[in-house]
């Protein structure tokens, strides 16, 4: 039987030039695609990795609640950083999201993102429990 494939989109005008969605739900299982933190075409926490972060994951956790999900059945992030000295930014903004739920995690340098001033990009990976939900 085939899993109905429901989508998630945030409007970027990015999105049907490129063929992607922001999340995708087949089954239980939630997939959130690398999110920055543009708004409306705009760079969010200019200079700031501890910002941009937190704008990201404001984005992933509304992309799994219109999806059925939480950031409590998130199972694994992976983070995309420009600069690793910013580490620690970057892991306090996802540890007050996730310091309950401890996903599997990852975190990698990359040499750019899509603009110079997007410092961080993060994928996540949820499995929703519906019956833990009824």
């Amino acid at each position: 039987m085939e899993e109905r494939r429901r989508r998630v989109s945030t409007g970027s005008p990015w999105e049907p030039i490129v063929g992607y969605s922001r999340a995708i739900r087949v089954g239980s299982v939630i997939e959130v695609a690398g999110t920055t933190a543009m708004q409306d075409g705009e760079v969010v926490g200019k200079g700031d990795a501890y910002l941009q972060t937190k704008h990201i994951l404001g984005i992933v956790e509304r992309s799994l609640q219109e999806l059925g999900g939480s950031l409590a059945d998130v199972v694994r992030t992976r983070m995309f950083v420009t600069d690793m000295t910013k580490w620690e930014e970057i892991g306090r903004a996802h540890g007050e999201a996730f310091r309950d739920v401890r996903p599997v995690s990852t975190m990698v340098e990359v040499k750019a993102l899509i603009d110079p001033e997007l410092l961080v990009e993060i994928e996540a990976q949820a499995i929703v429990d519906d019956r833990r939900k009824e």
